[in-house]
């Protein structure tokens, strides 16, 4: 009788069966789990390590990190409501036309009606959210392509702005509107050579991110999933730290954090915790995976839809303001391209061009390597047109990988 011949990784009970992975094999899974969120970072940390070295060290320099994220506070906002919109399956071409608008009307009604600037950024804020439901209705309960209501829309607001600026330009604003764009948190303490509410920030920003990192592991070890070996997950938590202590050092180096970061630290915060642990995020990604099978597991999709404009709509308000703030003027030609950068920082940041992919701090990575790109070849005396020229390439390899990825898949 013929014997049947095993090999040692069947062999229940043998060593090799029994091994466990090495680090490599599990840090290799999980840059594969992950691949275009750790390789977003990666790509903009050896973005910025070039653009230090090439501009000489001025990068990094604690002035043009400032200016780095007041000049892109705006940009970062509607790469969030963007996001989230094209999760949905969806895509908003009138988001710069909306910002150029509600920062026109905010700025008629604080210079010419003196209206207090809290009162005008509130009522911006609702404008916003109108002409996101307006769009969002036609979207989501008539059925119209969401690219022909925002492309009507990018004409309406285009319109409505010239009209209420009549071709000029409204200045100045208040000061303290002024702030949400260029303004820093306020100095308390003792006087030292850094900015000390900035160092408490930061040393608060860090406790958070290593709670949530011990969190999510002792979480996948509970769900009976194999986590990150702790060699690994210190030098993790390392990175992490080495992170945050730099950036909040060069920070409270000069003026501190600017209002416009911690404005955008709140806004990834709430929606990254929506998207993540709310049933309305859940929804969303459903919904922009496949929408026919949510529908039929129960999850309102219309409402979903349009919800996600509202919020888009109060996102491109809000962003309107940052920008109406930086320039000290509501003008005719603000908003041109917006719409352009928040779709790139979206699909760079991991978006998929089908829907049902992508994350918040995803949209931010995005937006910053595209700012991080303007910044440094601006630095470096790049011309516009080339800036451009790389620009699109780096977005057609963002969408071109994952392409490549989801044929990958289905292979």
């Amino acid at each position: 009788m013929a014997q049947t011949r095993t090999t040692p990784d069947s062999t229940p009970g043998t060593p090799e069966a029994g091994r466990r992975p090495s680090a490599a094999a599990v840090l290799a899974r999980a840059l594969r789990g992950n691949l275009r969120q750790y390789g977003m970072l990666l790509a903009l940390a050896l973005i910025v390590l070039l653009f230090q070295f090439w501009t000489g060290g001025i990068l990094l320099q604690p002035l043009n990190i400032t200016n780095l994220i007041q000049q892109n506070g705006y940009i970062l906002i509607l790469a969030i409501g963007m996001m989230i919109v094209i999760i949905a399956g969806h895509i908003d071409l009138s988001v710069g036309s909306l910002a150029a608008f509600v920062g026109a009307a905010a700025a008629v009604m604080m210079v010419e009606h003196r209206t207090p600037w809290p009162l005008a950024l509130a009522v911006a804020l609702l404008l916003g959210a109108l002409a996101g439901a307006w769009q969002g209705f036609w979207i989501a309960y008539l059925g119209v392509p969401s690219f022909i209501v925002t492309l009507a829309g990018m004409l309406l607001f285009r319109g409505g702005t010239q009209i209420l600026l009549q071709g000029q330009s409204v200045a100045p604003f208040p000061k303290g509107f002024q702030n949400i764009s260029s303004g820093f948190l306020p100095e308390v303490g003792p006087r030292t050579d850094y900015h000390n509410l900035t160092l408490l920030l930061g040393l608060a920003v860090l406790a958070v991110a290593v709670l949530q990192e011990v969190r999510r592991r002792r979480r996948a070890v509970s769900y009976g999933l194999r986590p990150l070996p702790a060699g690994l997950f210190l030098v993790k938590l390392g990175a992490i730290a080495a992170a945050v202590v730099t950036f909040t050092l060069l920070l409270a180096s000069y003026h501190g954090a600017p209002i416009v970061l911690l404005l955008l630290g709140v806004l990834l915060a709430v929606f990254g915790y929506v998207m993540r642990n709310s049933v309305l995020g859940r929804h969303t990604y459903a919904i922009g995976g496949n929408e026919a099978a949510a529908r039929l597991s129960g999850v309102k999709s219309k409402r979903v839809v349009f919800l996600a404009f509202v919020n888009m709509g109060v996102l491109a308000a809000l962003a309107g303001m940052v920008f109406a703030a930086r320039l000290n003027a509501g003008t005719p030609q603000a908003g041109i391209n917006f719409e352009l950068e928040a779709i790139a920082a979206a699909f760079i940041g991991g978006a998929s061009a089908s829907g049902g992919v992508g994350t918040v701090l995803g949209a931010l990575t995005g937006g910053l390597v595209l700012g991080v790109l303007n910044n440094g070849m601006s630095l470096v005396g790049v011309g516009t047109d080339y800036q451009q020229v790389i620009k699109g390439l780096v977005l057609l390899a963002a969408v071109g990988f994952d392409v490549y990825n989801k044929r990958k898949a289905e292979a």
